[in-house]
């Protein structure tokens, strides 16, 4: 069973500039703990830690 989950990122608000979100997919049955990808953050012009959120 997938489910969509978001990703945001961790370091943008640390820095004060707005925080960069991703959709992506995860299978609920395998999968039970919460994601956590490097994601490219336009607004930081480099790739950062993108966790998931609710």
């Amino acid at each position: 069973m997938q489910e969509v989950v978001t990703l945001e990122c961790t370091e943008a608000r640390k820095e004060g500039k707005p925080v960069s979100r991703y959709l992506t997919r995860r299978n609920k049955k395998t999968v039970t703990e919460r994601i956590e990808k490097k994601k490219y953050n336009p607004h930081l012009k480099r790739h950062t830690l993108h966790k998931e959120i609710k």
